[in-house]
């Protein structure tokens, strides 16, 4: 009895100090998290290098997988994606190739925050603005109210710092504004129709290597000291780069942890100098999203779903420029909550998001098992279907909400609207 007794004041005394910090939990099955899909430019030289060539297409694809030649082809892309491949003694997603981010901690919804975003503090949510989403449909990630939990730090913002963050840690990138730009980042958040310069940001603002190394290291360590090194270089995090882009919850009914993830994308003009933390990454790649789709299709990489959908977005747009223009005007419309629910029997394995006849109307009861009743094609498509153990195809015909992209690579099924 004492050793439960015991146990349960550790956990309230950890929920607690969690709670301080502005972290929600609530959630008994998930941990909050934020990731970014990181779009740059091609550059040529040396870091063209480490682009991952494209698969030869076989003379006829899998059944049930993607046709090839729906996915354009990666001349038509002028910008590629950082992926990661996790180690494969993660205790997360392991050998899984992924975007970077990872859990959201203490420290990213510290009120150390206010003074180094001092003169953003006026303005809603620091300067990021303000969603049109009505509160009651906006995922709880962001609906949240962050100071009931006790911390001044809005979501949209902490979830944000936590993607840099995590980037910094995983690859070495690290998007910053200087000190200094301020006032020329004011005036810009305050003529909204001006060309937001902000999506194109800064990678380390002429930070040394060695500054960057130093740092990198010690936030591996902890990652208040992420706070410490925005403070003594005189930086912010770019937070105005990052824009909403989706958020998915990991199925329940999965061994192993559950995450609940706020995407975000970013456009770069060039790709940054990259490197893998050597510990939970092993590897990196710079490559177009048709290009990560051809080798996943080809089993050379292990994408999971969310990975799998978000390429697939961005293969509707190739170009940098149209991609960069789209997240920004659609940055304000929100976005929905994804839990995805996953069925499986001996020849195939169906994800079904929402939307689909088959999803569960509601997802408020989170501790519920996954649907068991044997699915049957029905009139509302959105999964994703694995047969017989090939590569996982998109299935959708409906109207994506709050402006958002159709997957290109989504299978030919009899549909209208789109």
């Amino acid at each position: 009895m004492r050793e439960n007794f015991t146990f349960s004041i550790f956990r309230e005394h950890k929920r607690r100090k969690a709670r301080r910090f502005g972290m929600n939990t609530t959630l008994k099955h998930w941990r909050e998290a934020a990731t970014l899909i990181l779009a740059a430019g091609h550059r040529l030289g040396a870091e063209a290098l480490s682009r991952t060539p494209q698969t030869p297409a076989p003379s006829s694809p899998p059944a049930g997988s993607f046709e090839r030649s729906s996915l354009p082809h990666k001349s038509a892309f002028d910008y590629d994606v950082l992926m990661l491949k996790r180690s494969g003694k993660s205790g997360f997603m392991p050998n899984n190739s992924v975007f970077p981010g990872g859990t959201v901690a203490p420290a990213d919804f510290s009120s150390d925050w206010l003074d180094i975003f001092k003169a953003f503090r006026k303005s809603p949510n620091f300067g990021l603005g303000c969603v049109k989403q009505p509160l009651e449909t906006r995922p709880p990630i962001f609906a949240t109210d962050r100071l009931k939990l006790g911390s001044p730090v809005p979501g949209e913002v902490a979830f944000r710092i936590c993607a840099l963050r995590e980037t910094f840690e995983e690859s070495g990138v690290f998007l910053c504004v200087s000190k200094s730009e301020e006032t020329n980042l004011l005036k810009v958040m305050e003529d909204r129709t001006a060309n937001n310069n902000t999506l194109h940001p800064h990678v380390s603002n002429g930070l040394s290597s060695s500054d960057l190394v130093k740092w990198r290291a010690l936030v591996n360590e902890h990652p208040s000291n992420f706070i410490r090194m925005c403070r003594e270089l005189e930086v912010l995090p770019n937070i105005w780069a990052l824009h909403e882009w989706a958020n998915w919850l990991t199925p329940t009914g999965l061994n192993g942890k559950r995450f609940d993830t706020a995407f975000f994308i970013c456009c770069l003009k060039d790709i940054p100098h990259t490197i893998q933390d050597q510990k939970e990454i092993v590897h990196f790649q710079w490559s177009t999203p048709s290009e990560i789709l051809h080798s996943y299709l080809a089993k050379e990489l292990v994408i999971a779903p969310p990975q799998i959908y978000e390429l697939g977005r961005l293969c509707r747009l190739p170009l940098l420029d149209d991609l960069h223009r789209f997240v920004s005007n659609r940055a304000t419309e929100g976005c929905e909550f994804w839990l995805p629910v996953v069925y499986a029997n001996e020849s195939q394995i169906l994800t079904l998001l929402p939307g689909d006849e088959l999803h569960p109307e509601t997802c408020s009861d989170m501790s519920t098992s996954p649907h068991s009743e044997d699915p049957h094609a029905g009139p509302a498509l959105h999964r994703l279907v694995a047969v017989n153990r090939h590569p996982a195809a998109i299935q959708m015909n409906i109207t994506p909400k709050y402006n958002h992209l159709v997957p290109v690579v989504a299978s030919a099924v009899p549909h209208s609207g789109l």
